[in-house]
């Protein structure tokens, strides 16, 4: 039996536990998100949608990853396919591909990968607007077994209570939301989504979306960061670590007048900080301003956490002028 013949008979002993829990009444204890969503579906979110445009590349043994990772890329126009993304991805060790890698190799493209919070509502929230979902399960109806897989949901239908994959060699595997659930558990409910940096994904969370875009230019995409850190502060204005990264991400592609730019401007709802004054006059000094730049940097001074740069920044300028 192949790797995926073997997850579709899986599903069908989900797929009869499932239904005799709805017979006995005890969903809510088995599957208590798909419960929730029976009970009340989310405000605003449609009773039934489908990505169909959104390509498929069938997987080969264990090969799921590349796969649902070229699926979401495709769908964003990259061109990519799952034969591209194997070599990045698949750790023969393994025989699969770890979530870690499934989130940092989107960035090297410049995209932005997204961890969703461990909500089924997120889930479709997302699918709704635009966002295939890639989701992480367990196959397994053994319990000291995992067979974990990578699907992309890609449809849902309230009133059948269905959800649609893209999964393994199933162009189009409709299964119930509570089965998705129970398979999903086990991996914690993980699930992410990939977006261009323009563009905030449906369900983004401050915190957690602000991780992303760092992961982003941590991956050595500046100019990517940028874009997404400004439509971070068009939802999110007063974000200070936001600010700070935007202008770092200017100042790595090469910038000044566009940090220089970003840095007064969070100064404007930041007066007092001392990493923008500090960041502000290093940019100012760099660009041949170091009188300007010292007046700055004497209001950074302190004893505060970051005395030490601010007084590495205040030689550094002391020597400019000097020179």
């Amino acid at each position: 039996m192949t790797t995926v013949e073997r997850m579709l008979e899986n599903a069908r002993v989900f797929a009869g536990v499932f239904f005799l829990c709805a017979a006995l009444g005890g969903c809510a204890t088995v599957f208590p998100q798909t419960a929730e969503l029976r009970a009340e579906w989310p405000a605003g979110l449609p009773q039934e949608i489908e990505l169909s445009e959104v390509p498929f590349f069938p997987q080969t043994e264990y090969q799921c990853g590349p796969a649902a990772l070229a699926t979401a890329l495709a769908h964003l126009s990259l061109p990519v396919t799952a034969d591209d993304l194997v070599k990045d991805l698949y750790i023969p060790a393994r025989k699969g591909t770890v979530p870690v890698e499934m989130l940092a190799t989107p960035r090297r493209h410049g995209i932005i990968s997204y961890t969703l919070a461990p909500r089924m509502a997120d889930v479709l929230r997302e699918i709704a607007a635009g966002n295939p979902v890639i989701v992480l399960q367990n196959y397994s109806t053994w319990p000291i077994f995992k067979f974990w897989h990578y699907a992309v949901a890609i449809g849902f239908d309230a009133v059948s209570g269905t959800v649609q994959l893209r999964s393994g060699e199933e162009e189009r595997l409709s299964i119930p939301l509570g089965i998705l659930e129970y398979t999903w558990k086990d991996g914690g409910n993980w699930a992410m989504v990939v977006v261009p940096p323009d563009r905030i994904p449906a369900t983004a969370e401050r915190a957690r979306y602000f991780d992303s875009i760092a992961a982003l230019e941590r991956a050595g995409q500046p100019a990517a960061a940028a874009i997404a850190y400004e439509q971070f502060l068009s939802r999110w204005p007063d974000d200070l670590g936001a600010s700070v990264g935007l202008a770092n991400a200017y100042y790595a592609i090469g910038h000044l007048e566009r940090t220089e730019g970003a840095l007064r401007r969070a100064l404007d709802r930041h007066p007092d900080s001392v990493v923008l004054l500090n960041n502000l006059a290093h940019t100012l000094s760099e660009a041949g301003r170091s009188k300007e730049a010292l007046e700055l940097i004497e209001r950074a001074a302190g004893d505060g956490p970051h005395a030490k740069t601010v007084g590495e920044t205040r030689a550094l300028i002391l020597q400019r002028l000097a020179q």
